[in-house]
């Protein structure tokens, strides 16, 4: 019998309900597990996704045809029964469940198990087969309570206050930046955003959430307002000319890249906190086995070292390439060989 799910050169087909779930070429249906780019691309006839979602991929991809549901609700594509479950990830991120003559299969897309008090809590899903992530997905990746990661920015905020130096935030526009913004409302500070941060605060705010105020910056904003003042920008704002008007500054980025020794001080930043929107290595680990799979595909991340893993622990698990990982959080100048070091180091 052919399985539920084909890993195709378009991306995850489901041939028996003949759509795909996040395809990177153009197809004529696609259910979307989240917003982010390396899974939700643009040029498909139709998209389903969650409710929290559509807003966003309104924004990022404009007006298609999109269809939302809720968590749990439970809609039919030729004969097969999908539902979506919160992945915990970001705002509307899914784990997408499949149920075809009496078969399983649950797509994780990304996800973390940690609850960030924004985006809805990871809910295991049991099944028969799991394809998950694995971006983190070495024994190296350890993140500390996310209040304590949260007290650290705080801390260094108030000390480059006291210096009058701006501190600026380097976070992702969707997911990193909203959940930085709840962890500075105890300061009771203005926050200045990039451009790109405040196109997706205002996508996220049509969808519903409450946001702490924010104020953008344009060429317009007077240099006066910077002085000890919060800045959050996108990855690629950083080491660019448009950082210059902050002098004197601190950059910290919020990356779990920054785990790893020596990450920060190769892309040149002031500091680095381990604040990631995907698992650990024990998140991973936890939600592979709550879900009960005989089979786990493991796809985009160090998929090779955990795949073998799970085998070598009595899970059946095998490894899928696929064309996600490539968007929003990538290694920083994480060398091949300090990469193959680490999986040395950890006898995987």
């Amino acid at each position: 019998m052919e399985p539920l799910i084909l890993f195709t050169n378009k991306g995850l087909y489901c041939s028996a309900g003949n759509f795909y779930i996040d395809p990177w070429k153009p197809v004529a249906n696609a259910v979307i597990t989240h917003a982010h780019s390396d899974h939700a691309k643009p040029g498909h006839e139709k998209y389903l996704c969650h409710r929290f979602t559509k807003p966003l991929l309104q924004a990022r991809l404009g007006p298609n045809y999109y269809q939302s549901v809720e968590w749990n609700e439970t809609v039919f594509i030729n004969g097969v029964k999908i539902s979506l479950h919160p992945a915990g990830h970001i705002i509307g991120s899914s784990q997408i469940r499949l149920e075809y003559n009496d078969e399983v299969w649950v797509v994780s897309g990304d996800y973390k198990t940690a609850d960030d008090g924004l985006s809805t809590a990871f809910e295991p899903v049991r099944c028969h087969v799991f394809i998950t992530e694995s971006t983190f997905g070495l024994p190296i990746y350890k993140w500390q309570p996310q209040e304590e990661i949260y007290n650290n920015v705080r801390k260094w905020i108030l000390e480059n206050k006291q210096q009058n130096k701006t501190s600026v935030l380097i976070a992702y526009s969707l997911g990193k930046a909203q959940r930085l913004l709840k962890a500075l409302e105890p300061l009771n500070e203005t926050v200045y955003l990039h451009g790109a941060i405040w196109n997706m605060h205002q996508a996220v705010l049509s969808a519903g959430f409450t946001l702490p105020a924010v104020e953008r910056i344009t060429p317009e904003t007077g240099k006066e307002k910077w002085k000890g003042a919060i800045v959050i920008a996108p990855p690629g704002a950083d080491g660019s000319p448009w950082m210059k008007r902050f002098d004197p500054c601190e950059t910290g980025v919020c990356s779990g890249w920054m785990q790893v020794r020596g990450n920060a001080r190769r892309r040149n930043t002031d500091a680095g906190f381990a604040l990631s929107d995907h698992a650990d290595w024990e998140g991973l680990l936890t939600a592979v086995k709550a879900t009960g799979a005989l089979k786990v595909f493991v796809t985009h991340g160090f998929q090779s070292a955990f795949s073998r893993y799970l085998n070598e622990t009595g899970i059946e698990s095998a490894e899928v390439k696929t064309e996600y990982g490539n968007d929003e959080e990538e290694p920083p100048g994480l060398a091949p060989e300090q990469s193959e070091q680490i999986k040395e180091e950890h006898g995987l």
